[in-house]
């Protein structure tokens, strides 16, 4: 169900009663109400089978059909009856399981070193595994690892303990020697961790920082996750992006919660899908046209981050610049906006000066006065702002701001100028609707592994500028976004 969430709950019972006696939830959503129907039950003296067919309020936007409460109780009744054969987080932390070899048990293998057993493939006894060895079971959450107590009992192995909490609750490490797989590398690589190739088993990793702005206390938590988790080393990446040097694999998972719990800080910015947007200084720059810490906010939250779970063809790269200057290469992009500044000339003010100050100031050479009157270049006008208030009977004080978007720009091997649309756009919401609008037609019209440069070579620019322009890709998001498509990305970087 959308947003929907899960809680960790503990339940606290009676061995020889099976009275209810405490219960803690944590999570998101109604918890209050988990906890005042346990507090109820331990008013009322209820035991757990009291409270095993309990049928509270359903309905999706709310509660499961069995309620989570009831599912804890159900749990509990096999944990007494032994159906259930369990360790729990402080028996683990204690280490009762120290003796026990770790199994596993998740939809994908997620614990290093640990014996990995695919649940649905589990039909006779396992290759490798005793029947009385000592076996810890650990999925995600405790689920699949019950499951597979189940068929491992009925396959004649003595000696399982089901991990409860999982990986969600237990920060499980196994020792090991042997050296990092592909599939693991890879795996952190999708959490924007990569590889640094002259070691076995340490990565940079990129923490996302929105536009390359951070907050002083942002920037006080990276630095203590580089010191506590990595090498102490920070840098700064091509497109703005902070990146904690030097951290140990078993390290990634510690330094991402570190940062997500002290400053709600993600790292990511990898594979093919929409990155993170970068920026450049925008008004706080002596040159700059447009508040582009504003607007790349927005696009981060719209696009980066509404846009997370879905797959592009390729990597999808987006970058706003204040002004023509280009700072941070815009149209190098796959998608770029510009700030502009269009003067808008009051030729009636116009003395035809020998020495016109705007032409002076024009550092594109597209002003000159011709029969006594000034005239502009539009073809080679780079709308750049510099020729306006410099006329001293104020034929040039007059100017409309906008934004210039090209389209199809690329860095890399097979560098690529983006191509301007013909229109410049003068509101914020315009152009939030291109960025929008490219995104689909990649997803839509993309061919999995091109880039959006290639998209737009294929399909011709004159055709992608009009759907751009136009809102059908927009009438036709939902089915595009529900699609199957681009399960396998092409980006490599």
């Amino acid at each position: 169900y959308p947003d929907a969430s899960s809680f960790i709950t503990k339940l606290i019972v009676d061995k020889s009663t099976h009275k209810i006696l405490g219960f803690q939830a944590l999570g998101s959503g109604a918890v209050d109400k988990m906890v005042d129907i346990a507090v109820t039950a331990i008013s009322l003296d209820a035991t757990i089978e009291q409270c095993e067919c309990m049928d509270f309020c359903y309905a999706p936007p709310f509660s499961t059909a069995i309620h989570p409460f009831v599912q804890t109780v159900h749990i509990m009744q096999n944990k007494l009856s032994h159906k259930l054969i369990s360790i729990t987080p402080a028996e683990y932390l204690a280490g009762k399981a120290k003796d026990y070899r770790v199994i596993d048990a998740g939809l994908a293998p997620s614990i290093r070193g640990a014996k990995y057993v695919d649940l649905a493939k589990v039909n006779a006894p396992i290759e490798g595994i005793g029947k009385d060895e000592k076996l810890l079971l650990v999925c995600a959450k405790g689920k699949r690892a019950y499951f597979l107590q189940n068929r491992l009992r009925h396959l004649g192995y003595t000696n399982t303990l089901s991990l409860e909490g999982g990986l969600f609750f237990n920060d499980v490490k196994v020792k090991t020697t042997s050296k990092l797989t592909p599939e693991e590398i890879k795996a952190v690589k999708a959490l924007g961790f990569l590889q640094d190739k002259n070691t076995e088993d340490k990565f940079n990793g990129r923490v996302i920082t929105r536009n390359g702005k951070i907050t002083a206390q942002e920037s006080k938590v990276i630095a203590e996750a580089a010191d506590k988790f990595g090498s102490g080393e920070i840098t700064m990446t091509s497109r703005l992006t902070v990146e904690i040097q030097g951290v140990p694999y078993d390290n990634i998972e510690p330094l991402r919660e570190y940062l997500m719990q002290n400053a709600g800080l993600e790292t990511g910015g990898t594979g093919s899908k929409v990155r993170p947007v970068v920026s450049c200084k925008g008004t706080t720059c002596q040159y700059g046209l447009i508040d582009t810490f504003a607007l790349s906010e927005e696009i981060h939250q719209r696009f980066y981050k509404g846009y997370r779970d879905v797959k592009l063809p390729h990597k999808f790269k987006i970058a706003v610049g204040g002004c023509p200057n280009n700072c941070v290469k815009p149209n190098l992009n796959d998608i770029g906006i510009i700030g502009q500044r269009v003067p808008q000339i009051d030729y009636a003010k116009c003395h035809g000066c020998k020495i016109c100050q705007p032409m002076n100031r024009c550092p594109m050479k597209t002003l000159n006065v011709v029969d006594k009157k000034i005239t502009i270049d539009e073809k080679h006008c780079n709308h750049c702002g510099l020729c306006v208030n410099k006329c001293p009977f104020h034929c040039f004080d007059n100017y409309t701001d906008g934004y210039r978007v090209y389209i199809g720009g690329r860095w890399g091997k097979r560098v690529k100028e983006g191509q301007p649309l013909s229109k410049i756009f003068t509101s914020k919401e315009e152009v939030l609707a291109i960025v929008e609008k490219a995104i689909l037609l990649f997803r839509e019209q993309g061919i999995t592994g091109e880039r959006f440069s290639d998209t737009i070579d294929r399909l011709g620019f004159a055709n992608v500028e009009a759907q751009l322009l136009a809102d059908d890709l927009l009438s036709r998001k939902q089915e595009n976004l529900k699609a199957q498509k681009h399960l396998v990305g092409g980006a490599t970087c």
